[in-house]
């Protein structure tokens, strides 16, 4: 505004000097002529009287027209111009950490609901992120937790994933609220908050996937068979990259939550504390004693103490076979040897066949840290 001031005074100046000095030129020229042009005369005529000064013609008013024009534009061009800048410069919006621990807020929130199963969404959030990541094959390069395709069907509908609809609509919410995150992104940092807020370990995450749409579903059959044995969850595990260790410290996770007969057909928790994260379900699986539940469902282990505990095939296969065993057995002495192992082997399964574009991981403190 200070330059379209400054040019306004210009301005006005120059109009001043051209409105003074248009009449003493016109003289100047009328009196050349008349020397030029009348014949002498006997007498000198008598002074003519000094002319009124004239008005500022069109011309001059055509100059203090122009001159303002000139200032306004000029200042308009500063304004435009340094508020383009800024436009420019400002650029497309790009979330930061603290843009994520605001959406890691939001998912802690929305954990706790004495409605719902053992009065946390937090088991169910971690179905949710290890089923989007765990379609993943190291072969084709295609499936996991990159494209969010649970979204749509067939995926959506494959028996692996009953009941996960839960989840999804659990977190919509969040995405009304923050709709810059991708589903990919959303879901797996909701396993990533589900753990850390039951009393798991820290998970390293980092932002980067990008959905997809139907044509990217995966073909059913590539989630783990709870009804199954040591050989089809190492076909099931070797395919997305993982070795025998990490097979077992994965599946750690059934330390939360419980099974549903209207979703995986099996019934009831593995442990005691459904919605508390430790190593109890290794200790359990050796501890104590197990049986073949009497019942119309699928075949599943109780516990012979109080018949409220669970096992499923896929369990007892933990500790029949004896490469399993040994990390069944490490786990059940060491909760921190296993916090650590999980943490690795849970960060790598959220990333599998992510094209991220930076290397830096972050980590989100838990709301009751």
């Amino acid at each position: 505004m200070s330059l379209l001031r400054s040019s306004l005074r210009a301005s006005s100046r120059i109009a001043s000097r051209a409105s003074t000095r248009s009449p003493l030129a016109l003289r100047s020229a009328l009196s050349v002529r008349r020397f030029a042009t009348e014949p002498p005369k006997a007498a000198e005529p008598a002074p003519e009287p000094t002319p009124k000064p004239e008005p500022p013609s069109s011309g001059s008013s055509g100059i203090i027209f122009a001159a303002l024009a000139a200032a306004l534009a000029a200042g308009g061009y500063y304004y435009y111009s340094t508020t383009s800048d800024a436009s420019a410069t400002k650029g497309p919006f790009v979330p930061t950490y603290e843009d994520y621990r605001k959406v890691y807020a939001d998912i802690a929130d929305a954990l706790e609901d004495n409605d719902y199963d053992d009065g946390s969404f937090g088991p169910v959030l971690i179905r949710l992120a290890w089923h989007a990541s765990g379609t993943y094959d190291v072969n084709t390069k295609t499936g996991g937790s990159n494209g969010a395709t649970m979204r749509f069907d067939p995926e959506a509908s494959h028996g692996a994933n009953a009941g996960l609809k839960a989840a999804r609509d659990r977190l919509e919410p969040i995405h009304a609220k923050y709709p810059w995150i991708s589903y990919g992104d959303l879901w797996t940092l909701g396993g990533v908050c589900a753990v850390q807020e039951m009393g798991g370990p820290t998970i390293p995450w980092r932002p980067g996937r990008e959905d997809a749409d139907a044509a990217a579903c995966t073909p059913d059959g590539r989630l783990p068979d709870a009804a199954q044995g040591s050989d089809h969850i190492r076909n099931i595990f070797y395919r997305m990259g993982f070795n025998d260790q990490e097979i077992v410290a994965l599946v750690g996770a059934h330390a939360l939550g419980r099974c549903h007969t209207d979703r995986s057909g099996f019934d009831g928790p593995w442990t005691f504390a459904p919605t508390y994260m430790t190593n109890d379900f290794y200790k359990l699986l050796l501890d104590e004693k197990w049986h073949w539940r009497k019942w119309n469902g699928p075949k599943q282990y109780e516990d012979d103490k109080t018949k409220s505990l669970m096992m499923l095939p896929a369990d007892m296969a933990l500790v029949k076979d004896k490469s399993f065993k040994k990390y069944v057995e490490k786990y059940a002495k060491d909760n921190d040897a296993f916090f650590a192992d999980f943490s690795k082997a849970f960060a790598t399964l959220l990333e599998l066949g992510v094209p991220f574009k930076t290397e830096e991981k972050w980590s989100f403190p838990a709301s009751s840290a």
